[in-house]
């Protein structure tokens, strides 16, 4: 079976390594990802995408577009003679590109389709609080994540997974089920099932106005919230005139004496960062100030100067 595998991120990875050392002799003629990016420093060499880093390293050839749309990529895709195309984590193809395959175009997603559909379905599965979530692979249609449901692996959201360890969770569940779907279709045997749209959320990108805290919502939510966007792209606020990422927090119950509970007022109390959401104390564990590293709390605190900041300070 000649594949084209399609990604960029580090989701994508664990699938391709998969489907490169299955005994099943599947032929990967073709990855496509994004083209290299520029670093900050012009002194270095571009950053490749981590499925390119892993393509190389496997001695797989590697096509990089950042338009799908590009005839000569549709033209590139039809030389390789794909019997599959397998989409993790890339862009949306357009019809001129999924077709070219014999068998089928199948994406990995990650959720329970067709639950969170949309760019971003690991954050806001953690972001709503659920307790359960994992990864579908599905046959690729017009309509971006509905197509027909191929196979479906269901994952426990552990009460402390933030984004970045539930992805790595759901990459590696999702690199057996796209082995698994493989199979299926090289015998033949695909049982394929509708999605459901009455059950249908959305997952949308994240972007700089929807990963700021909102600390007139419950504690539990702010946790939530946090946890959702660790470590990338993070949640963030502001501390006076500076922003302020936060990577971990927890509802909490302040000490007597602490006074009121106000949304976003900042309380430096018995050695913990603590704010006041809409319902009481939540304690941020690890954060990183504009300008400065990734540190705990209590490594920030022990730096801290509130004469430095506006009185009473509260978060925004």
């Amino acid at each position: 079976m000649r594949i084209v595998f399609m990604g960029t991120p580090d989701f994508a990875v664990p699938a391709l390594q998969r489907i490169a050392n299955d005994d099943q002799g599947f032929d990967i003629v073709l990855v496509v990802t994004g083209k290299d990016k520029p670093r900050r420093k012009k002194s270095t060499p571009p950053e490749p995408t981590p499925l390119k880093r892993a393509a190389l390293e496997l001695g797989l050839p590697v096509y990089e577009t950042d338009d799908p749309s590009d005839p000569e990529f549709a033209a590139t895709v039809a030389s390789v003679m794909p019997d599959v195309i397998v989409v993790a984590a890339f862009r949306i193809l357009p019809a001129a590109v999924y077709t070219l395959a014999r068998l089928g175009a199948f994406n990995l997603h990650a959720s329970l389709l067709p639950a969170y559909r949309g760019a971003a379905p690991v954050n806001w599965a953690i972001i709503r609080g659920e307790s359960v979530t994992g990864v579908t692979t599905f046959f690729l249609q017009e309509k971006v994540d509905t197509g027909n449901i191929i196979l479906m692996q269901e994952l426990a959201i552990a009460p402390d997974d933030n984004a970045t360890m539930l992805a790595g969770k759901l990459a590696l569940a999702g690199a057996e089920l796209v082995v698994e779907t493989l199979r299926k279709i090289v015998a033949g045997n695909v049982v394929l099932r509708t999605q459901d749209d009455r059950f249908a959320s959305r997952a949308p990108k994240l972007t700089r106005e929807n990963t700021r805290i909102r600390w007139n919502t419950p504690a539990a939510a702010v946790s939530c919230f946090v946890r959702g966007l660790a470590m990338k792209p993070s949640a963030w606020t502001t501390i006076g005139e500076r922003v302020l990422k936060i990577f971990r927090a927890v509802p909490c119950g302040a000490a007597s004496g602490a006074g009121s509970c106000e949304p976003g007022r900042v309380l430096i109390h018995e050695g913990r960062f603590l704010v006041g959401t809409l319902d009481g104390w939540i304690e941020v564990l690890q954060l990183q100030l504009e300008g400065k590293k990734i540190m705990d709390a209590s490594e920030f605190l022990r730096g801290f100067r509130q004469e430095e900041y506006p009185s009473p300070l509260v978060l925004s």
